[in-house]
Order: structure tokens, then sequence, then C-alpha cells
């Protein structure tokens, strides 16, 4: 290992390019820690329980803490729903159809208006968040600075515009920042930031599992980490990342034939090849959009509980509701959790990928299926195929999801150690990690040195 990262820093082109990118990087952690000018502290002690514990959640997939209120504190997520968005648009509305099929012309076109769509998402949230920081003072416990206050201890509308902008700026400097990493350095830029954020917590998440460990026997005792604790974390961690490596590059390939053609003496075609088709389609996102939804009902019916009486029906009713969506111990949180990954796996594997259109580029490029005729046959059992294959993906991401959950109740440690046992940080860990080793393998075998993934299978992706 040490000599292939040795052979890394000796080629001028990959070093330049991996140096850049851990440069940028720390940029973006230096600005995490810069707060805005009007605040006094964290979110973590200023806070109302049921929205910190939504921006606890959503910083997650963020690329920053929303706990704390700094210039970079949307994170990357703005880019990444006008991102979303602009997808789901383009599979039914006719012009951005026909412009993703415009080539690198409609793609930089796309591009414009997602980073436009970006600063009015910044703009709508950063002003939100500010308003929560807002509320949250009207029980004396606002974080923010009491010199930037006018007499009605609300902040002053100047600033209150400074903020909104710092925060828009922030993002939109992330924004460049991943586009620099894209043309300059190695990997995908907007996804190295979302995993150095996620890969940022784990030394607070490791100094909170030492410090209450014990160097004892404690026969798995709920809430207490002994040393047979630390060996069933240890193993369940290898385990994990084990079941998620094999699925994020599972596929199931699909052999395909080429017609066979004669040009003057010659006959061409004929070859046999496979088409891949990945058992996770849809990757991170339906665990995206389920936690999204999910944290939605808690925080919604906390407030509006908070509008009534504490001893009327109505107050007791949102509250019920409130506490029932919050709780990730339970049955029903649960059985809601997976049924909303199985709904949005199907949803998105639906938009992303078009039998049709693939039957119909096979049948162009004289290319078959052995045993199902071009068209429509093709077209049908590609679609059978991807629905079975969805399944199993979607059941592996289920099962992913509620890890951090099975290791929180069933072991007691803290949610902040058992969260990187599963969920969308170790998805995403993952899948960046992989992709910024199949970049990097792509610059040593062009310069006919061994891949980093060479001497463990090579880096093939497993068959189903």
């Amino acid at each position: 290992m040490f000599e292939k990262l040795r052979i890394i820093f000796s080629i001028p082109e990959l070093r330049k390019k991996v140096m850049l990118t851990i440069g940028l990087l720390a940029i973006y952690r230096i600005g995490f820690h810069i707060p805005l000018p009007m605040i006094a502290t964290n979110l973590d002690s200023g806070a109302g329980g049921g929205a910190a514990d939504f921006f606890e959640k959503v910083s997650v997939f963020a690329a920053s803490d929303l706990r704390q209120a700094t210039i970079f504190g949307l994170g990357i997520m703005p880019y990444i729903s006008a991102s979303i968005i602009f997808q789901l648009l383009g599979s039914v509305y006719k012009p951005l159809e026909e412009l993703k099929k415009e080539g690198e012309a409609g793609r930089k076109k796309l591009n414009e208006y997602t980073r436009y769509l970006t600063v009015v998402i910044c703009l709508v949230q950063s002003y939100m968040y500010l308003k929560f920081m807002l509320m949250a003072g009207a029980n004396g416990q606002s974080s923010i600075n009491p010199n930037f206050m006018n007499a009605n201890e609300q902040l002053f509308f100047g600033w209150q515009i400074v903020a909104v902008l710092v925060m828009t700026t922030g993002t939109v400097f992330l924004m460049w920042l991943g586009e620099q990493i894209d043309e300059y350095g190695i990997g995908n830029g907007i996804s190295l930031l979302i995993m150095a954020g996620i890969l940022a917590q784990m030394p607070k998440a490791l100094y909170e599992l030492v410090l209450g460990m014990k160097t004892e026997l404690t026969g798995l005792a709920k809430g207490q980490v002994g040393i047979e604790t630390l060996i069933i974390l240890v193993v369940l961690f290898v385990v994990v990342v084990f079941g998620v490596v094999f699925i994020t590059l599972g596929q199931r390939k699909i052999p395909t034939q080429s017609a066979k053609f004669t040009r003057g003496r010659r006959v061409y075609g004929g070859t046999r090849q496979h088409l891949p088709l990945r058992i996770n389609q849809a990757g991170v996102m339906p665990i995206i959009f389920a936690s999204s939804l999910l944290m939605i009902p808690g925080v919604l019916f906390g407030f509006l509980a908070g509008q009534f009486a504490s001893d009327g029906s109505l107050f007791r009713g949102f509250n019920l509701i409130s506490l029932t969506m919050s709780d990730q111990t339970s049955y029903f949180f649960n059985l809601l959790y997976v049924g909303l990954i199985f709904f949005f796996c199907y949803f998105w594997t639906a938009i992303t990928f078009n039998p049709k259109e693939m039957s119909d580029n096979l049948r162009d490029s004289g290319t078959f299926i052995p045993g199902y005729r071009p068209g429509r046959r093709t077209t049908d059992y590609l679609e059978k195929v991807m629905v079975r294959i969805t399944y199993v993906g979607a059941a592996f991401l289920g099962l992913i999801a509620i890890v951090p959950t099975i290791v929180y109740g069933s072991l007691g440690v803290p949610y902040s150690i058992a969260g990187f046992y599963g969920g969308t940080g170790l998805l995403i860990a993952v899948s960046v990690a992989f992709d910024l080793v199949q970049k990097i393998d792509s610059h040593l075998v062009m310069r006919n040195y061994r891949g980093l993934l060479e001497g463990a299978g090579g880096g093939t992706s497993p068959v189903v």
C-alpha cells in the first residue's frame, strides 16, 4: 500500500491533482469553523430540541453541520436539491428533456439553470434558518449576540440581509469549489465535500466512544461499552462495510450479441458482450428522500403542538404524533422508513432507467439479447429484470438504514457512533471512496502502473 502511495505522488500530474484537491478540501474545513458575525453561540445550546434534531440529521448529507451558524452553514445541500429538482423535471417536462439530449451544450445550459435555482433555494433556506434562530430567542435562549439586536430583541433588518447574503455566498463558493475539484483536481468535487463533512464527524464520535469505554467485561450491559462491546462494534463495522461495497459494486450482467455484417471480404460483428445493470441503481437517493420526508412531520407537529395549551386535546394529539414520528427506535417509525425506501427506490429507478430507450439503442447499434426480439420484447425483459434487482437493492438499503437504530437500541452506544454503521453517511462515504479510487486507477493504468485495487480482485464488480 505504501508503495502504491509513493507511486501516486511520484507522478507529477497526479500529485498536483491530489494536492490541489486536499488544499481545496482544507479551505472548506477552515470556512466551516468561521461563524456569522452576529452569532454568539452554536445552536447546540440555544435551539429547540425538535428543530435542532432536524438540523443534526440533515447535516449528514449537507456537507456541513447546521447546528453551527457558520458561513458554510447551509453546506452544499441547496445545490443538491436544485440538481434533483432538474433531474426530476427532465423526466416530465418536455423542453428540459430535449435540452438533456443536446449533448455538451445542453448540459452547460442545465448547469446554468441549476446554479440560478441554487441561489434562490439558498436565499429561502438561509432566511428560514435565521428565523428559526430568532424564534429560539423567544425563550431567552437566542444564539444571536445581544449587541446586534434592536429594542424588541430582534436582529436588525440590515444584519438579517447580511446573514442571508453571507450564507448564500458560502454555498455558492462551495459549489464553485466543487467545480474546481472536478476540473483541476481528482474525483467528484461535490461528493468529496459531502464525504469530508461526514468523515469530519468521526473524531468526535471516536472520542465519545473512548471516553465512555470501560477496560473490563460488562456482559453486554446496555449503555456500557466494555471490551466485548468494542469487539462486536469492530466486527459489525467490517461486515457492514463489506456488504455496502458488495451491493454498491454489484451488477446483473445481461448477455448481448451484435449482429454479423459483411463488408467486402470481411465479416464484422457477431461478438458477445454484456449489458451491466446495477443492483443499487438508485444509489443513496432513496435514503435521503425517506429520511428527509420522515423528519418533517415530527418538527411540524411539534411546532403545532406548541401553539396550543398543554392541557388541551389538540396539544396532546399533535404532541403524540410528533413523538411517534421522532422516535427512531419504534417499530412504526422503522417500518414506515423501510416502506418509504422501497417506494423511492422504484420511483428513482423509474426516472433514471428507461428500458425503452436502452432497447432502442441496442437495436440501432445492431445488438440484441439472445432469445428476445428487438423492440417491445427486449423492453419488457429489461424492465422485468430491473424490477427484480431493484427489490434486492431496496431490501439492502432498508437494512442498512435501520442498522444504526439496531446498534443504538441493542448495545446502547451513543447514536453519533451508531450512525457510522449504516444509513446515508456510510453509503455516501463508500460510494465516493470507490469513485475516487477508480479515478486514481485510471491515471495509474494509463502510465502502465498497477491499480490500487489490483491485488484485491482488480476492482471487478460482483455479478448476480
